[in-house]
Formats: structure tokens, sequence, C-alpha cells
């Protein structure tokens, strides 16, 4: 039985054998840790933090064996990104800033998870501070999609390894490579579960030149598919959302040169240690602290923000951005309910493929169906409809209402159990290679074998 639960996406049927006795705490935590270590190759995650989670799964079972469970988490395995505190667990967002940094306190998300039982795997791996959406410009480096190794993938064409994308990229690998039940939190994860494997039909604006023609093809599918269910399905038009990219670019930037003056040198983490003058200790630390795309934003959004300009750039991006948000409300007030769009222009590509763009040009490129969504402050969920021609996976998303989480996630979870998408088969490939991983020996020639 512990097999078949741990090897389970689903959190409601692990929760069950939970209760049920089926599976206790400590048995899945230990599974779990058991694959963390043989995916290592993948660098889905930054810090596994072992200790902690076998001592939680102890009280977790104690709990149980008590009749005192804290609810449907209790017993849970997680993951955590990176660039979320955890109190006593290193907390480097992928980053020569905080290497090294220990925070003192939970962020409030990891708390409420903690407070319900869940079991703290680890700390997953990302774009430097989130920056970037392929999960390949981290200090840790890149994190490697597990589908590049999975027998669907592997039928297709040579084992060429894949972006997990980003900037949740380790989160998503994580949970496609079985080693987590969730990841928690989600943060800009939609372009990650695209890639890695999660009414009313729109968008005119969406129908890109750059849409591959599988993406497109299931799109309508898709539409198909609510339509014979009884849906009606229209086409809507959102005019202003071609701007959100743009719009998103000089907002975000704008926000991260002033957040991140907070890493000065002084208070935590990274210290130049040249000492010079404080100017040049400031200047050092941040030079050698960040990488070339977080300095790069912080450049920009000073730019923004700097008195001849805020008018022209800063108040402009934020009229813009009221006018997407119109543009959703005028949709939904027109009684749609739901939105049906793709996630990504394509199944994840080659890394070899993907780093030949610069990572402003590739984010732009891939979060042109999300940004809007973020922009407009909507719930937006992004579900795995099928396999593509080579084994990997293709997602759309689905946008609601603005607060009503609720009926956009019964709706998804309506059509996941449709869509019926295959789980990975990762299954032979550890098989084949347990040795391999166990010694630690990760390399390209052993994995082309």
């Amino acid at each position: 039985m512990l097999g078949m639960i741990s090897f389970s996406l689903n959190l409601s049927p692990v929760s069950a054998a939970l209760k049920h006795g089926q599976i206790t705490p400590t048995e899945l935590c230990q599974k779990c840790l058991s694959l963390i270590k043989k995916t290592k190759f993948l660098n889905a995650y930054i810090t596994v933090s072992e200790e902690v989670a076998l001592k939680q799964a102890e009280e977790s079972e104690k709990r149980y064996k008590q009749g005192q469970s804290l609810g449907d988490l209790d017993g849970i395995p997680v993951a955590v990104k990176d660039n979320f505190s955890t109190s006593g667990i290193e907390t480097t967002c992928a980053s020569n800033m905080l290497k090294g940094y220990i925070p003192p306190y939970n962020a409030t998300v990891v708390q409420k998870l903690l407070d319900q039982g869940a079991l703290l795997m680890g700390k997953t791996n990302l774009d430097e501070f989130a920056m970037g959406s392929g999960s390949t410009d981290g200090v840790f480096g890149a994190v490697k999609n597990p589908w590049s190794y999975s027998k669907q993938h592997r039928e297709k064409r040579p084992l060429n390894w894949l972006i997990a994308g980003g900037s949740s990229g380790g989160s998503a690998a994580a949970v496609a490579a079985l080693t987590s039940i969730s990841p928690a939190p989600f943060f800009k994860i939609f372009i990650s579960f695209s890639f890695v494997g999660v009414l009313r039909h729109g968008l005119t604006e969406y129908l890109v030149p750059e849409l591959s023609g599988e993406v497109r093809s299931l799109w309508s599918q898709a539409a198909d598919l609510f339509e014979s269910q009884g849906a009606k399905v229209i086409e809507v038009s959102l005019p202003h959302t071609l701007y959100s990219i743009v719009c998103y670019h000089v907002l975000c930037t704008s926000e991260v040169a002033s957040n991140m003056a907070r890493f000065d040198g002084l208070q935590y983490g990274h210290r130049s240690a040249i000492s010079v003058s404080t100017e040049a200790m400031y200047a050092a630390t941040r030079r050698e602290g960040f990488n070339d795309v977080v300095r790069g934003r912080i450049l920009s959004g000073n730019f923004f923000l700097l008195k001849e300009n805020y008018e022209n750039y800063f108040i402009k991006a934020q009229k813009v951005r009221r006018l997407i948000v119109n543009d959703f409300l005028n949709v939904f007030n027109s009684g749609v309910d739901v939105l049906l769009t793709p996630t990504t222009l394509s199944e994840a590509v080659p890394y070899a493929e993907f780093i030949k763009e610069d990572n402003r040009t590739r984010s732009a490129q891939d979060d042109i169906f999300t940004q809007a969504v973020n922009m407009a402050g909507l719930p937006a969920v992004s579900i795995p409809v099928a396999l593509s021609k080579q084994g990997l996976p293709v997602g759309l998303q689905l946008i609601g209402r603005a607060f009503c989480d609720q009926q956009l996630l019964t709706i998804a979870k309506w059509f996941e159990k449709q869509v019926q998408f295959p789980i990975i088969q990762l299954q032979e490939f550890m098989d084949d290679y347990s040795s391999v991983l166990d010694n630690q020996k990760l390399t390209s020639v052993s994995l082309q074998q």
C-alpha cells in the first residue's frame, strides 16, 4: 500500500490513507526523502530538511494515534519555494546575497501549513529572487524538468534535458518527481506547471502567431469539451491585455528597486570585504550579491522612479493596469463565468535552446498568457491537459472572477477529471539508474546510455 499511496499526486487519497492508518506519516516522509535523493540530479531542492521533516512526521504520528489529527494536511509532505522565510532553515532566494541566511521566523503561509501538521521536506530551487521564467538563473544552477527523463518523452526523442519553467521550477519539479504531495506556497507557478505537468472560451488577443499548433488544437478541443457538457462557449475581447508585459515590466522593476534597497550589506545577508568607504561597500556588496538579471531590474526600476520619469512611466503603467482590470471586469460582468486560455506558447524547450535568449526576452515570451492575470489580481489555475507529440505536458489556464476561487477550483477539478492527464513514468528510469544516483555520479554521459 505504501508504494501506491506515495506515488499519488492527489492530496485527498493520501490524507485519507493517513487517517485510516494505511500508511504512517513517518513511512510517507521516508519514501519522499528517498525519492528526493534518487532525483537529486534534477536540482529541484536547494535545501532538504530531512531531520525537521522526520521530527514533524513523528509528532504527526503521535497525533494520529491519539485521535487528535490537525486536519487534512496533517502528515502531508510539502516543499516550500526558497524565497519564503522558514525559521531555522536557510532561505537563499537562490542568490549569493542570502547564502547562509537563516530567518528567525516563518512566512505567514509557511506557518499556516505547519500549524495544520504539514511536513516540510525542504526548500525548492528557483530563478534568483524569482526573476525569470525558466529556473535557470539561480546561483545553485538550473532545474531539470523531470519529464526530460520520463518514459513518455524518451520514447519520442533522444534524451536532451528540458527546462522546468519558472520562476518556480524547483517546486514544479519536486511535485512532478513525486518527492512532495504539494508545492507550497504557489508563486508565479503557472508556467512551471504547464511545462512540468495543472464556461466560456476566449480570447481573441491570445491567438498570437507564436502559439504552437498543438497548443491551439488542445485549446479548441477543451472548448469543445466544455460545450459538449452544456457550457456556452463564446469568444471575448480583452484589448488592453496586449500591454500587460510592458506594464508589468515598469511596475515590477519599480517595486524591485524599492524592495531590494534593504540589501545593503549592513543588516543581514552578504557583505563585501571592500571597506574603502560606506558607498564603496554598498556598491560592491550588491555587485557581488546579485546576478545580472536582478541588477538590471533594480537599475530599470530606479530609472522609472526618477522624478523626471515618474509620471511618464510609473503613473502611466498604473493607468494601463487599470484598463486591463476593466477589460476583465467588462467580460465577467457580461455574464462570463470562466475564461479558458493557453498557459504557454508551447511545450517545454531544451535548456540549450532556452538560454539562446536573454532573461527578459524569455520572460516576456513565456509570461504572455499569464501576466495579465497578475495585473488584474484574479485567481487562475493551469491544468495539464495532454502530452504533446514529443511526450511532454501541455497546459491550459482557467481564469476566474475576483474572489470566486471556489467556483474556479470546482470547474478546474471537473476539467482535470475529464482530461485524465497521465502520471509521469519515472520508475523505470529510477530503477535503471538507482545505483548511479545513490553514488551521486550524475554525469550526462551516464544518463544518456
